[in-house]
């Protein structure tokens, strides 16, 4: 396969943000283009956050007041700031690239990525044999975007309808240098990423057992092998888990 003709849209998190492990399997790769809309600190799925003057709900990304998404992640008590956030998730970012292809910014993508969860909370995964029932999305009152499982399951179909020739990838998180942190991983990994992409047959790249990040190696809150922080990879770190990504999808891409 010729992959300098491929697009790839890309999806995520502070770890995906920008250029980091998609843009060294972008140039791995030697894709076309690479079509990013990952924001720091997001989650799959949408949200309801309390504020001082009340809650507020994640918004569709057509909204006509759609308030836009923020990364931020600071204590604060700004209600529209509040509001960014809570947007800030996968579904929301999804509405976005559909949105980016239709007014021409972002090309059809060939190749789309999903690299989502290392923020998301452990009560809000859901239950994934009640968010794979169905064979439709609209009216579907089983799934609950609002959870880890109808989130996923919700993105994965958007994509796979609206770009029926893409080939999907779901990536796991990296292991990060707390082993708390990294046991709420393998059981999202074990409760939700495995029943929904093997339901949804796509591919599922698990970058915590084999991208070369390991938990041993990285310090909580400082500078380790890989990491910078305990969680966000350095440039050595980016190009490990781009390059084992790149593996994946080139072994993958059928």
């Amino acid at each position: 396969m010729e992959t300098d003709k491929l697009n790839f849209g890309v999806d995520g998190d502070s770890i995906t943000a920008g250029e980091q492990w998609s843009h060294h399997v972008y140039k791995r790769l030697g894709f076309a283009s690479h079509h990013n809309v990952a924001v720091g600190s997001a989650v799959w799925y949408k949200r309801t956050i309390e504020t001082p003057s009340g809650s507020v709900t994640t918004q569709d990304y057509d909204s006509p007041d759609f308030a836009g998404i923020s990364g931020g992640w600071l204590p604060t008590d700004d209600g529209n700031e509040l509001l960014m956030r809570a947007n800030n998730c996968a579904v929301v970012h999804i509405q976005h690239f559909l949105s980016d292809v239709r007014k021409g910014i972002a090309p059809k993508p060939d190749v789309f990525a999903f690299a989502m969860g290392t923020n998301d909370d452990i009560g809000c995964l859901g239950d994934p044999e009640k968010a794979l029932k169905g064979k439709t999305l609209g009216d579907n009152k089983d799934i609950d975007l609002f959870t880890e499982a109808g989130a996923m399951r919700w993105c994965i179909q958007t994509i796979a309808e609206n770009f029926p020739d893409a080939r999907i990838f779901v990536l796991t998180p990296i292991q990060t240098a707390d082993p708390a942190h990294n046991a709420k991983i393998e059981k999202q990994i074990n409760d939700v990423f495995i029943p929904v992409t093997n339901a949804m047959s796509v591919r599922l790249v698990d970058c915590f057992h084999n991208s070369g990040i390991c938990e041993k190696f990285e310090v909580i809150g400082g500078e380790g092998r890989y990491l910078r922080d305990g969680l966000h990879p350095k440039e050595n770190g980016q190009a490990l888990e781009g390059a084992f990504a790149a593996m994946e999808i080139r072994n993958h891409l059928f």
